[in-house]
């Protein structure tokens, strides 16, 4: 099975493309074949649609298989295509890429060590799980320095031991670092990953989705 795939020659597919668990969000104007290498890999159900009018999902939504969280531009009827599988929260305010702000799984969700109390609480209280704001390698923008699963986490090749120490705190998930993309630590622009598989960015390396797979259980489908 291929473990690499570009989107219209894009390795950051991450960008925009969204999974959790069984279902991957995608734009509407996404390729078949993109579509197809993700159904392939991941098992997963497609949902289409745009999150306010833009392709760069993976950006704007975040969640678990409780809720989906979404930039409060989002439309309703971008909100509507999502009800039919997720509770869905509008992230309100400044800080509403979703995607960018919040890592998360069913365990816990790190969030941008700016993010307000209030909007804090709303995450909590929506995915239902414990949030700790957090800095991966340094970056704030969290969601795309790692990728988590109910399997495993993968964060930033940078991420330091009070960093990780931080994750071991509101989880007992494994915890690994590494890259993707050869040698970019943001693992969430270039990876898609459930309990049922994973498909990274067309520039990883063998070694990268050799530690991909680790992290997440999948060596002997390597």
């Amino acid at each position: 099975m291929e473990r690499t795939t570009a989107l219209s020659g894009d390795p950051h597919i991450g960008i925009f493309c969204r999974v959790l668990g069984e279902i991957a969000i995608v734009s509407p104007e996404v390729p078949d074949e993109f579509c197809e290498a993700l159904r392939k890999a991941l098992d997963v159900d497609l949902v289409r649609t745009t999150i306010q009018g833009s392709s760069i999902v993976g950006s704007l939504v975040a969640g678990n298989s409780r809720a989906v969280i979404v930039s409060g531009l989002a439309t309703p009827d971008e909100v509507r295509a999502l009800e039919d599988y997720r509770e869905v929260y509008r992230l309100e305010g400044a800080m509403n890429a979703a995607g960018n702000v919040i890592l998360a799984n069913d365990r816990f969700a790190a969030v941008h060590p700016e993010m307000e109390p209030d909007v804090l609480e709303e995450v909590k209280s929506h995915l239902s799980v414990e949030v700790t704001r957090l800095t991966l390698g340094g970056v704030k923008t969290v969601g795309m320095a790692g990728c988590a699963t109910n399997r495993g986490i993968l964060v930033h090749a940078r991420a330091t031991p009070k960093e990780i120490g931080r994750l071991e705190s509101v989880t007992d998930l494994p915890i690994g670092t590494g890259s993707v993309n050869m040698g970019s630590g943001l693992i969430g622009t270039a990876l898609l990953v459930n309990s049922r598989g994973f498909i990274a960015g067309a520039e990883t390396s063998g070694f990268e989705l050799g530690r991909i797979a680790d992290v997440f259980g999948f060596v002997e489908g390597i």
